[in-house]
């Protein structure tokens, strides 16, 4: 039996294939010395910002509002 202790945890980061920022939402394992243990998997293809504690709320990002619009090419 392992007496692992696991964190919520929320991570920004960009994907390899994208200028969107993204986030995720996980529970994972903490090291001894109480940091949180990111899998290789989770890290594949990403480029982390950030690793906040707990669920983060994030209202806008950036990339979110970079969408083409017609009211702009009309003008």
């Amino acid at each position: 039996m392992s007496n692992s202790q696991k964190e919520l945890i929320t991570i920004i980061y960009y994907c390899d294939s994208s200028l969107e920022l993204k986030h995720q939402v996980c529970q994972l394992e903490k090291s001894a010395s109480g940091r949180v243990i990111i899998p290789d998997e989770l890290k594949q293809g990403k480029s982390i910002v950030a690793v906040c504690n707990g669920e983060v709320d994030i209202l806008n990002k950036i990339g979110e509002r970079i969408l083409p619009s017609d009211s702009i090419a009309a003008s």
